[in-house]
């Protein structure tokens, strides 16, 4: 399943400038996601995080892990129509930079889920390269927009 941009903003809240997905490629509901965000030079945090470098700051790269992990998450059967929020960050390494021009991958994988709540890992990679590595655990709660 594929997925615009403007498609996924049915699902998740987030809106510019903390939007960061440009696309869904593969999406297995309740198993996997891989989510697409293009690093272009014009966004604000680029030229700001490290003046001169191009570089996009390593919790705006979670924070989109977390996005595609929201989608993942709210397309799963249990789960539609519905908010997920961000419950922790157990597990994180940043390995790589991201610069502007890159399209970085962001991949996620369910690990656990138990009720309202789970785990899932998750990569962030351009071309064959992970950038970061992290699990994050989510927590979902009724969507008070939806009443």
């Amino acid at each position: 399943m594929q997925l615009t941009s403007q498609e996924i903003q049915t699902l998740i809240p987030n809106r510019f400038p903390i939007f960061y997905m440009d696309g869904v490629t593969e999406l297995t509901p309740g198993e996997s996601i891989t989510a697409i965000k293009n690093v272009t030079a014009d966004e604000s945090f680029v030229n700001g995080y490290r003046p001169g470098e191009f570089i996009m700051p390593s919790a705006l790269i979670v924070e989109s892990l977390a996005q595609a992990a929201s989608i993942l998450i709210l397309k799963s059967p249990a789960f539609q129509h519905k908010t997920a929020y961000l419950g922790g960050i157990p597990k994180a390494e940043f390995l790589k930079d991201v610069k502007a021009g890159n399209q970085l991958a962001l991949k996620v994988t369910m690990k656990k889920q138990r009720d309202n709540m789970g785990i899932v890992s998750c990569e962030a990679v351009v071309a064959d390269d992970v950038c970061v590595r992290a699990e994050l655990m989510f927590i979902v709660a009724p969507d008070d927009t939806q009443e």
